[in-house]
Order: C-alpha cells, then structure tokens, then sequence
C-alpha cells in the first residue's frame, strides 16, 4: 500500500515538472530573453549617442518621426577592361558632360580682339590657338569693319562643335566715343585704337584680355588669365615690357613723350580689370585734377599727336607714365616677339619657362625674316581640328624647325616648344589615362 502512494505522488510529480516547462517554453516565445548577468568587475556599457540630426531635417519632403530614412545613393565608378575608371558613371542623369557647360557667365574668360583690313585670317588662326588650348569657357568679343562681319560668323560656326562648345562669340562694329572718329581710325594701324575704347564699350565685362590679331596662344588662355588675381588694389591692367634692355629699347632712344619706366611697354597683349578702369581717376599732364577714362583719351591725344609713332601703344605708355601704380607688368614669355631672339636671346622667362603667348608683329608670319614664327602660324593655321596635335602639328613643326637654324631665332627651338610640347602632353594624358585608362596603354 505504502509503495502504490508512492508511486502516485512521483507521476504527479512528474507531470507538474512537465507542465511547468510547457509554460516556460511559451513565455519563452511571447518574451525576449532576460540579458545574461554581467560580472560585477565589468562596467556597464553605455548606449552610443543618438547621431545629431541635420538643421531643416523636419523640413524635407517625407522627413517626420514616422518616416523612414533612406541612404543616399553611392555613386560607383563603373571599372571598364582592365580596370579602366570611366568618368560617365559618376554623372548625374541630365548632367552635362562638359563642366564648361555649367560654367556660369561671371567666369567665363573674355577675349577682345580688333581685326580691320586683310586680318581676317591672322585673326581666326589666333582665336583659334585660344581654343586647341585652352580649358575653361571663352567669350570672343571680335571688333571689325561691317565687310568682314558675315565672314567672320560663318567661319568660326564651321568648327566642329567640340570647339565651338568652348567659346561663344559677338562681333562689334567699329566705334569711337569720344572725338573725330576718322582720327581714331587712322592712329597708327586700322581701327587698333579701338582697343582704347573698351572699357566704355563693354561695359557690363569686369575684366577682359585684349590681343592683337598677330597673337598665338602656345599654352591655355587660363594660365594668363590667372594673372588678374596677382593685381594689387591699385593695380588696373598688365602689359609687357617692350624690350629687356633698356638702353637698345626704341622707347628709350627715340620717344619724343613719356613712356612708362625705363623701356615702356607693349600693348599688343594687354589684361584689364575693366571696372577698376571704368571707376579710376588718372593722374594726367592737362589738369591738375584726375580724369575719367574716357574722358582722357581725345586731349590726350590732342596734346601728343604730333608726337607719338605707335599710336594707341604710345598713348598707353604716356597713361601709364603718370599713373605708375596702376599697371602690373608681366614677363616677356606672355608677349614674345621677334626682338627677343632675332639679336640674340633675351629674354630670360622664356629660356627657363618657355614661350607662353608668341607675337608675330612687324608682319613675320607672312614674309621669310623670321621663319621660326612663321613655321608657328603656319603649324596652327594648318592643322586639321580633329587630328591628333603630336602627329600634325608638333612633330611637322620640329621637321620645319630644323630648317630654320641659320637665324638666331631658330637657333633656340626648345624655347619655342616647351610651353607648346607640355600643353600638348597634358591634354594626351588627360585623353588617355582618363578616357582610354592606364591599363590599356602599351
């Protein structure tokens, strides 16, 4: 008897053990587990802070206690053969290829060049150096007589739109301001005292780059145009000097009017800050007082005329004459021309640096005297836009080059080529390296 009672009292037991699993088991589920006890010896971790959420997150479209925050897309590469990282993967949809294109106005840089004559041509082959080289956006302002208008707007839209994507252009008439218009345009050479009245013409442009139409780009416009930001506050515009040494210089032997410093300057590359000119009061040797810009020009020129050789150039130097602290003077490799080289090198920036901007004046590229720069034109005039730049244009012109040592000129090739060689191997590696990949070199 006593062993039945305790066999009953062992079922029960066994069935209240079993019966208090299947509880625990299914507050098991409803649950979450209690965390596992901690070492007294451990400190307790602290929970890492919230991230701090950004000023006008409220304000966003879907943004809310309820709203579930989405990861902004990663933009990938996409990797070609071998490697190889195109650059059209990280464009948005509907972004333009070009950042040229997006570039706004303000920073565009502005060309102004004054063509009358039979400068069509030399005009066009410059405008055309500006672009093969150069990076960012341009604005041609093209200064000429109503003849050559109609020539000068179908020839610049015949280039292919891979240039003409890089420039746009206007064409201005001839105008003077200020005195007898038929005076102005007989100053030294057609219409290239124009280039005095810019500043009241253009008169929304802050700051501009004039050059002759006997001008070549060897590097980008940009690297010239960087030199705006080394201007001081009294400074308004930047010309080169006209010659290295003083005491051979024309100016120095022969002018008949002030001209600036010990050898004056040339004008046929001339960078202006086009408000400071427009805003400025001239120190002058007609009043006691300053004068306006334009109000300046026609006594000026009044008072020298009988005096001056090179025109607008020397009005320019006698500005500048009274008002020294006004003008920036840049090297001799931004306006290198025959003189620097035709008595022998002298012309030190450009022996260590290269020629920047080459200036063919005195008529060189169209006659047999310095046929290192007519060799230039003729390469830059000649070549074919969509060639490839080493095999038709560099490696012609140092065939051409060697033809030209028995001038002193062409006697230094490298100083003609260097600026024109490392332009050409940027926009290369550029083209390769980013658009083909370092991968598919061989």
């Amino acid at each position: 008897m006593k062993l039945r009672n305790k066999a009953a009292a062992l079922l029960l037991l066994a069935l209240a053990a079993l019966l208090l699993a299947l509880l625990s088991l299914r507050a098991g589920r409803a649950a979450p587990a209690a965390p596992l006890a901690r070492p007294a010896s451990t400190p307790p971790r602290r929970p890492a802070p919230a991230p701090a959420r950004l000023p006008g997150w409220s304000a966003l479209p879907g943004a809310g206690p309820s709203a579930r925050r989405r990861r902004p897309p990663r933009l990938r590469p996409r990797a070609g053969r071998r490697g190889a990282v195109s650059l059209k993967s990280a464009r948005r949809p509907g972004e333009l290829r070009s950042f040229q294109a997006v570039l706004p106005p303000e920073l565009w840089i502005h060309l102004a060049v004054v063509a009358c004559g039979n400068r069509l041509e030399e005009t066009l082959v410059m405008l055309k150096s500006a672009v093969l080289f150069s990076h960012r956006k341009m604005q041609f302002h093209i200064f000429t007589e109503e003849s050559l208008k109609h020539e000068f707007d179908k020839q610049l839209r015949q280039w292919p739109d891979s240039y003409t994507k890089k420039f746009e252009h206007r064409i201005y008439p001839i105008t003077f301001s200020a005195g007898n218009p038929q005076e102005w345009k007989k100053l030294f050479k057609p219409c290239a005292a124009q280039r005095l009245f810019l500043p009241v013409i253009l008169k929304d442009v802050d700051s501009l780059l004039y050059v002759d139409t006997d001008v070549l780009f060897l590097r980008p416009v940009d690297d010239i145009w960087k030199l705006l930001r080394q201007f001081n506050s009294t400074q308004l515009a930047a010309m080169a000097p006209e010659h290295e040494i003083p005491k051979i210089g024309w100016y120095s032997r022969f002018a008949r009017h002030p001209f600036y410093g010990s050898a004056g300057v040339n004008s046929g590359v001339m960078l202006m800050n086009l408000t400071r000119i427009r805003s400025a009061q001239f120190k002058n040797s007609m009043i006691s007082t300053g004068l306006a810009w334009e109000d300046m020009l026609y006594p000026l020129y009044q008072k020298y005329k009988n005096a001056i050789t090179w025109g607008d150039q020397d009005l320019l130097n006698i500005i500048f004459y009274f008002n020294p602290e006004c003008l920036y003077v840049f090297p001799c490799q931004w306006n290198y021309r025959p003189d620097h080289c035709m008595y022998g090198s002298n012309c030190r920036e450009a022996e260590r640096e290269g020629v920047s901007v080459l200036h063919g004046n005195r008529g060189v590229y169209h006659d047999e005297k310095q046929p290192t720069f007519k060799a230039l034109y003729e390469a830059i005039r000649d070549f074919p836009f969509q060639d490839n730049l080493f095999q038709s244009m560099y490696y012609p012109l140092q065939l051409k080059f060697l033809e030209t040592v028995h001038t002193l000129c062409g006697r230094i090739p490298q100083v003609f080529l260097k600026q024109i060689e490392k332009t050409m191997k940027r926009a290369y590696e550029k083209h390769v390296i980013i658009h083909v990949g370092p991968n598919q070199m061989h």
